[in-house]
């Protein structure tokens, strides 16, 4: 349902934050803020909550290469595993590189190229999902000072 609007109520919020399970929602957010890190574009979280029980939420994200893609879902993987203690149920589509899944069982990532994104439009898809609202990771260019020699 493209344009579709999803009006929650006071008890429909309560309702839904009672099912999260604990760390899912850092556990997006962490992937997300790791995959702008390493330059994926358009990155967003979605809270599947209200409209499916196999997850609480999805993080979608656009690469420009394989070797970005690569990138990404490697750091994902590191650093929820390091920092959250999060283990990784299931992998697909590494090999391929256009679309990238990371399955943690209450947190779903998928990577993909630019056309495979577009082709499979999963927002479009999973339209009644909550879009999590967060701030995007501004990244300027890398500078670099050089000590003077004085």
């Amino acid at each position: 349902m493209k344009g579709h609007c999803v009006i929650q109520t006071l008890e429909g919020v309560a309702a839904a934050a009672s099912t999260l399970r604990p760390g899912s929602l850092d556990l997006a957010l962490m992937a997300a803020l790791i995959a702008e890190e390493n330059r994926g574009r358009d990155v967003s979280v979605l809270d599947m909550t209200a409209i499916t029980p196999i997850c609480d939420y999805f993080v979608i994200v656009t690469g420009t290469s394989r070797r970005q893609l690569h990138a990404i879902a490697d750091d994902i993987d590191n650093r929820v595993t390091k920092e959250l203690h999060e283990t990784r149920i299931g992998i697909e589509g590494y090999q391929e590189s256009r679309w990238i899944l990371l399955d943690y069982g209450t947190v779903v990532v998928h990577m993909f190229d630019q056309e495979t994104r577009a082709y499979y439009d999963l927002e479009n898809l999973w339209a009644e999902a909550t879009k999590v609202e967060r701030t995007p990771l501004v990244m300027g260019p890398r500078i670099t000072v050089a000590k003077s020699e004085e």
